[in-house]
């Protein structure tokens, strides 16, 4: 018998309910729509997208077909030599075995089906050397999309960071930021600049912000065209309250809708994406180290609404393994207006020659140029180093820039006023003014110095790895990581472990069900992307190791509902 306890509220029936629009969330209501499935996807904002509308898109899937096409050819069986590598005996092969088996099936399944596409970096290399590491081809990129297909309903679709948008709503890829900032030293620098600048501007005569939408926005974008043109229904602003049951089973559950609460019974199943646990107080308290940031790259809503309702059941919740987060090294500033702006430092200066990270005794404690994960992972090593600084030279922040400081020095004034970085003169007095310990900092910074001559770090083996070199400057010998700081003045700029994508999560088995703690299945109840605990152990294997499994276990959910796996 269904419990009785919402027995006097309005229902309706249908075969799949999925609560979360995200990633995985959509992936999932887009396959059983495609499927012939009724299935209605509730949101609690008003915007879909979640944390992959700010995310840079990425998507790990070995063995995939188009990076085959473009030449970088990789198998499933590379796939597992490499995750065996990187994730050891952590546990959780099942999981990943099943993630491999359907990753490249799910993305062309997405492909055949719908305007959900991507293309194969052909470099894009994954984090770790190792056996079965791959250069290119496992990384998929979503292609861009015309924000102008969702006609009236763009504005439901989740912007991206307003840090990461130029001119207050223009998107710009890596590869043509250099192009804009330089837009004069060649005709195709002007022209890229022409076009992409004027293009915004046309937009802007209609729309709160650009339609070129590029990166996580450009897949939201995709997920989000798709359901629109399948008449998927969207409850927006309407959040998890409690699941249904009958017996051990679930059967549906109560939302909470503008309008109020209501029952949805689920003939097949519920799927929790809810966004995973970043700003649920209680859980992060438990399960998260207490020296990192009170804050969250996710959407401040992704409060845990899955994965307490999955508690309230029995289920199963990992810690997440090595950690319970992924995390990125982020800098940040209070505006006038009180609101805080954070910037990621993700791969433009952490990696570039002539800048290294500090704790406060002026030592360092990490290879600068390792994937903003493991650099957390070292800072976060011995109870955490609290705060770290990236330190540079004038030379430095006029070529590459720091953090929000541009290239060529821009903003750097105003930054400065605000408190985001400090400046000295000399070594000693920046120390001073960061609190560093100065005659430790000067020593590090000569030890530094020599290993940028001799073009090998004898310490963190800065340079060494194939993601390092990639990340670096090319034009920078013998070593594209290192170079001396000698140019004055000299720059700090304070940096913590921020998380981007959580670890721990609900426990579930291979195809995304939920396990209880006595590790039987909830029938009828799902979980899948920062709602599920990572498949991953909390190590972090490349670029996109977040969305490739949240779409294929969203994809793996349907065709098990479907009794096809």
């Amino acid at each position: 018998m269904i419990m009785t306890a919402y027995d006097d509220l309005p229902s309706d029936s249908l075969d799949l309910l999925v609560v979360g629009a995200g990633a995985g969330g959509m992936t999932a209501a887009l396959c059983a729509a495609i499927e012939g499935l009724e299935v209605l996807l509730c949101e609690k904002t008003g915007q879909v997208g979640g944390t992959l509308s700010t995310s840079g898109g990425t998507t790990w899937i070995p063995g995939n077909a188009l990076g085959a096409a473009g030449g970088r050819r990789d198998t499933i069986d590379e796939g597992a030599r490499f995750l065996q590598h990187v994730v050891g005996d952590r546990g959780g092969e099942e999981q990943r075995t099943a993630f491999l088996a359907s990753g490249a099936t799910a993305i062309d399944y997405l492909a055949t089906h719908s305007d959900v596409t991507f293309e194969a970096a052909p470099e894009h290399p994954d984090y770790l050397d190792g056996p079965g590491f791959a250069f290119g081809g496992r990384a998929l990129s979503p292609q861009a999309f015309d924000g102008r297909r969702l006609g009236t309903h763009f504005d439901r679709l989740r912007p991206p960071r307003e840090e990461f948008m130029g001119l207050g709503g223009m998107m710009v890829s890596r590869y043509e930021l250099g192009k804009l900032l330089a837009p004069f030293r060649s005709l195709d620098n002007l022209t890229t600049t022409a076009r992409i600048v004027g293009g915004y501007l046309l937009d802007r005569l209609r729309y709160r912000r650009g339609t070129r939408l590029l990166m996580g926005n450009a897949l939201a974008g995709r997920l989000f065209y798709g359901l629109l043109q399948r008449k998927v229904p969207i409850l927006y602003d309407t959040r998890l309250v409690d699941l249904l049951h009958a017996g051990d089973a679930i059967v549906g559950a109560v939302v909470e809708t503008p309008q109020g609460r209501r029952r949805i019974l689920a003939r097949l199943g519920v799927v929790l994406a809810t966004g995973g646990i970043p700003w649920n107080y209680a859980l992060r308290q438990k399960y998260f180290p207490p020296s990192v940031a009170h804050y969250s790259l996710a959407p401040v809503t992704n409060t845990g609404d899955g994965a307490e309702a999955a508690l309230r059941l029995g289920a199963q919740f990992s810690d997440g393994g090595d950690t319970p987060a992924l995390w990125m090294p982020c800098s940040s500033y209070r505006r006038a207006d009180g609101k805080r702006m954070v910037w990621p430092h993700i791969l433009l200066d952490r990696a570039k020659p002539g800048l290294l990270a500090v704790r406060r005794d002026g030592r360092r404690f990490v290879n600068e140029a390792d994937s903003y994960h493991d650099f957390c992972m070292g800072q976060l090593a011995d109870g955490g180093s609290f705060p770290a600084y990236l330190i540079c030279d004038d030379r430095f922040i006029r070529t590459y820039g720091l953090g929000f400081v541009l290239p060529n020095g821009k903003g750097l004034g105003t930054l400065k006023r605000l408190g985001y970085l400090e400046i000295g003169a000399t070594v000693d007095e920046l120390a001073r003014k960061t609190d560093i310990d100065a005659a430790p900092l000067r020593q590090t910074i000569e030890r530094y110095n020599a290993y940028a001559e001799s073009g090998t770090d004898l310490e963190f083996a800065r340079g060494s790895t194939t993601m390092n070199r990639f990340n670096g400057d090319a034009n920078k010998r013998p070593n594209p990581c290192l170079a001396p700081l000698r140019k004055a003045p000299y720059y700090a700029v304070k940096v913590e472990p921020v998380d981007l994508a959580c670890s721990a999560g609900i426990v579930v088995d291979e195809f995304s069900r939920v396990l209880r703690e006595d590790g039987r299945v909830v029938p009828g109840l799902y979980a899948c992307g920062n709602d599920a605990a990572s498949i991953f152990k909390g190590t972090y294997p490349g670029p996109g190791t977040t969305l490739g499994p949240a779409i294929t276990f969203a994809w793996r959910i349907v065709q098990h509902v479907l009794g096809r796996l």
